[in-house]
């Protein structure tokens, strides 16, 4: 009996792969930024936060996480982006048990115009407000975001810096998650430094050879710590507070953000910004 050769071509790994799972591997720890909040808000506020927004909220991995931890937990995510909101419907809502997706809403809006419940706790992470490059549009969010908070309400953002967030440079990390291996790459392709603007990649390789290129692109302005917090001032925030992470025996980031008001020139760095109202 002769056999027939399959005329079939392997698809490649990058293919193959789903973007938006591979982002959350490479940038996002949904569990420690929960923490954090939820720690930091009960530490300032001597409560614990039931109603929490998540602007830019992508696949809304974040909001599943914190109707997870508790069962009074109801989470909002914003995003304009019609196409990961619905992956996040899809893989990360759907996961949820029936009680918890129900305190689950999405919506397809721009963070300065949506009209929400007031939120104990408004994120806005990965640095994703850096999208408003212009110092009005900036205080523009910090204004509507403080007017949406409740009396008590805290905003939660994060910020990086460095002497090398200022240049043109890339940098790798092996991930590995169950049978998936692939390699994170951050590009920052372009620095202005009148403007400040940032153009910054994010591409995939994998063990067959394939790549992912531009997987994901922003655009951003390179705000520094001290205009994020006289913007938040100047928007009536009544308080801003940096956490700063320390390093582990071997040098590492070790995860442990704490209040900070003075902090080393490193190559690398990132923080939490809280603003209280």
């Amino acid at each position: 009996m002769s056999q027939t050769k399959s005329n079939k071509k392997t698809v490649s790994e990058a293919l193959r792969a789903e973007r938006h799972r591979l982002y959350e591997l490479a940038v996002q720890n949904a569990e420690a930024e929960v923490d954090f909040v939820d720690e930091t808000f009960r530490a300032l506020r001597g409560r614990k936060a039931h109603l929490l927004r998540e602007d830019f909220c992508g696949t809304a991995n974040v909001c599943c996480e914190w109707v997870r931890r508790r069962k009074k937990n109801r989470a909002i995510g914003v995003d304009l982006d019609g196409e990961v909101l619905d992956w996040g419907r899809k893989h990360r809502v759907a996961a949820l048990k029936k009680d918890q997706a129900r305190r689950v809403e999405l919506i397809e809006a721009n963070v300065l115009d949506v009209e929400t419940p007031a939120p104990e706790v408004v994120l806005a992470m990965n640095f994703s407000y850096w999208l408003f490059k212009k110092r009005a549009e900036l205080i523009q969010y910090f204004r509507r975001v403080r007017e949406a908070l409740t009396e008590d309400g805290i905003l939660f953002m994060d910020a990086y810096g460095g002497y090398d967030a200022f240049r043109e440079i890339e940098e790798e990390r092996e991930i590995e998650d169950g049978d998936l291996t692939f390699t994170y790459i951050w590009e920052q392709a372009r620095y202005e430094p009148i403007s400040g603007d940032l153009l910054c990649h994010i591409h995939f390789a994998f063990p067959d050879g394939s790549r992912m290129e531009k997987a994901f692109s922003y655009d951003w302005r390179l705000w520094t710590l001290p205009e994020i917090r006289e913007l938040l001032d100047e928007a009536g925030f009544r308080k801003t507070t940096v956490y700063w992470q320390g390093w582990d025996e071997d040098g590492e980031a070790d995860g442990d953000f704490k209040p900070a008001t003075e902090a080393d020139a490193d190559a690398g760095w990132i923080c939490y910004i809280s603003a209280e109202k």
